[in-house]
């Protein structure tokens, strides 16, 4: 059966906020298994491969994914360029007995296809959700209303893990407002490295 305790749903609020860097610490973190569902271009390199990489945890078991499509666009746009239809019923976690990270693909409203976007897969697999919120001007309004998106939805919300520069009236305000746990901050890492991502690891408090 599946076991849910120590697995996630990482999400960021926009895409390139740095969900993978983010899965890499968890992964290293909680001695956790990876699992990207969808991977839009750079197949040569793609996040597992990065995550793998990044990652000094022996045992961890990256599961492939269940799409690989070429073009780096939005998934329903990589589909139909290889006319590939998605559906949220393709998507069936793995099973296992460890700590299991879950990448998403962008944000929360990115679309699968016509009518159904990454949040409808975050429900249906029914995963604590991680947002990744990585401060930018804008980035309150886009963390409060993904937090207000999931809420809606009654997708369990693990916490925020913030990343960059420390700025604490952004993350105050997040906080006080998103009434949400805040896990940790990651500063932008000089070089990214599994002795680096093993440092940034300590400072996440799940």
């Amino acid at each position: 059966m599946l076991k849910k305790k120590d697995q996630f749903f990482v999400t960021g609020i926009d895409t390139e906020v740095g969900k993978t860097v983010v899965s890499a610490i968890l992964v290293e973190a909680l001695g956790a298994d990876y699992w990207k569902p969808i991977q839009c271009g750079d197949l040569e390199h793609t996040d597992a491969n990065k995550v793998r990489d990044l990652i000094s945890h022996p045992t961890t078991t990256f599961f492939p994914e269940r799409y690989l499509l070429q073009a780096p666009m939005s998934p329903h746009a990589a589909a139909a360029k290889e006319g590939v239809e998605l559906s949220l019923g393709d998507f069936v976690p793995p099973i296992t007995q460890n700590p299991l990270i879950i990448e998403g693909a962008g944000g929360l409203m990115v679309p699968f296809n016509e009518k159904d976007c990454m949040i409808d897969l975050m429900e249906k697999l029914n995963f604590p959700v991680i947002l990744v919120s990585k401060i930018y001007l804008g980035s309150i309004n886009h963390t409060l209303l993904s937090i207000e998106a999931l809420k809606r939805r009654a997708i369990e919300i693990k916490g925020i893990i913030f990343v960059g520069e420390e700025h604490p009236t952004t993350e105050e305000i997040i906080a006080q407002q998103g009434q949400v746990p805040i896990l940790g901050r990651i500063d932008w890492l000089a070089e990214l490295n599994p002795n680096s991502i093993k440092k940034a690891a300590q400072n996440i408090q799940l």
